[in-house]
């Protein structure tokens, strides 16, 4: 499989990337804008695996500039079509609503909304049939759940990524392209100490990457436009 992993430098998409490594016959793209960490990621891939396939990325989702101009250039240096891609990639400022910058807001929107949006798009002519995409969202933008002060505009977004998910599998669903998105809820992670600085959370990464693999891989064989929970605590 050619896998798309992006926020792949820390946290969940760090640990995704190992466990597709550790796999042994995968294609992995890590997309993050810390170069450096990409790097030990692909030393940490290599430690699992030595005949690992890890191509870091170094790339910005929140770059004004057509995805199909810049990134996907880069892309078929390695593979010219895509198996799976998951929108792992998220921002977060913890703040009450009428303190964010408007800097602030237009981040998370581009990197939680706007990035992956233009992701899809952008590969849309190179995915194969039965590409799976998988759009990585958050209980905090779930309709319905329990909400919390100073994540208004992250949850907001996360629930916008949600919404193309369910939109695009519709749009699609002629070509066998699956669009699905995993609601998560806590997982011990840099950005949860962000949100609930003093909350541990009852998942760890690479627990939920397990989980994730497994359905970027499976889960198109019983779902389709699906926002799944995937949850012990919020937090």
């Amino acid at each position: 499989m050619n896998i798309i992993i992006t926020g792949a430098s820390s946290g969940i998409g760090f640990e995704l990337a190992k466990r597709f490594a550790e796999m042994g016959n995968h294609n992995i793209l890590a997309l993050s804008r810390n170069a450096s960490k990409l790097k030990d990621l692909k030393s940490a891939c290599i430690r699992k695996n030595v005949e690992a396939h890890l191509h870091p990325i170094p790339f910005d989702l929140s770059a004004k500039e057509p995805f199909e101009d810049t990134l996907i250039p880069i892309i078929k240096q390695y593979v010219q079509n895509i198996d799976i891609v998951i929108n792992n990639a998220g921002h977060l400022v913890n703040a009450p609503f009428h303190n964010l910058s408007s800097i602030e807001i237009a981040t998370m929107i581009d990197v939680n909304f706007t990035g992956p949006a233009k992701l899809i798009k952008a590969l849309m002519p190179i995915l194969n049939a039965k590409a799976h995409v998988v759009n990585i969202s958050s209980m905090g933008g779930f309709q319905g759940s329990v909400k919390f002060p100073g994540l208004s505009v992250y949850s907001a977004t996360k629930a916008a990524i949600a919404c193309l998910t369910e939109c695009l599998a519709e749009e699609y669903k002629d070509i066998d392209i699956s669009f699905n998105c995993l609601a998560l809820g806590s997982v011990q992670t840099e950005m949860l100490a962000k949100a609930f600085p003093n909350y541990k959370a009852p998942v760890m990464p690479n627990e939920m990457a397990n989980f994730i693999a497994n359905f970027a891989l499976n889960g198109s064989k019983y779902f389709n436009g699906q926002v799944i929970p995937v949850s012990l605590s919020t937090p």
